[in-house]
Order: structure tokens, then sequence, then C-alpha cells
């Protein structure tokens, strides 16, 4: 018996950022194929803050600026808690500190 072979004329379709991703197994990745954005993570240190009503007015006021990627609040009621930013653009301090005074507190000094 001899060996047959089909050409089907399929080509394999990237996700759109680029690459195969995870699921394919071939190797590629996007971050591979595509360039990645910058980001940068900034920790700030936030007073005023002492429940989780206070966590989501923050963190509200933070994510509706463009560029803001993830937030993560340590909670600490009655003293200074730490707020850590992953920015994925241009976002600038003044914005960041805008956004904390709007929400109702204040960066520590």
């Amino acid at each position: 018996m001899s060996e047959q072979r089909i050409e089907l004329g399929l080509t394999a379709a990237a996700p759109a950022g680029g690459g195969c991703g995870d699921a394919c197994g071939c190797g590629h990745s996007a971050a591979a194929s595509a360039p990645a954005a910058a980001a940068a993570t900034d920790e700030l240190r936030v007073e005023g803050m002492t429940c989780e009503h206070c966590v989501r007015a923050v963190t509200e006021e933070l994510s509706s600026l463009a560029g803001v990627g993830v937030i993560d609040i340590a909670l600490q009621a009655g003293g200074t808690s730490v707020v850590r930013i992953t920015r994925t653009e241009d976002v600038t301090d003044d914005d960041l500190a805008a956004a904390i005074d709007e929400a109702g507190y204040s960066l520590a000094p």
C-alpha cells in the first residue's frame, strides 16, 4: 500500500495580537511575535482610607484613567495604605495624584 498525501490548502490563522498563543503548542507566543506595551508598576502611599468603600472609590477613579492596568490595594485602616498600579500607557504622576484626590484621599508625603 502506498502513502497518499492530500493537500487541503489550509493555513493557520494567528490571533489578532499575533503569535499562536499557548493553546497551539507550537512554541510561539503573542509576546514573541508582537511588541509588548511597556508596563511599569508604581507604588503609591495613600492616607485616609479606612474600609472597602474607600478601596472601591480609589479603584474606580484610577480605573477611569487611560493606560492604568492592574490596581492592587493593601488597605491599612486608619494608616497609610499601599496602592500598586501597573501602567500600560503614559499616565503621569500628576494624573495618578489627581485621581486619588478626586476619590477623596491624599498621597502620603
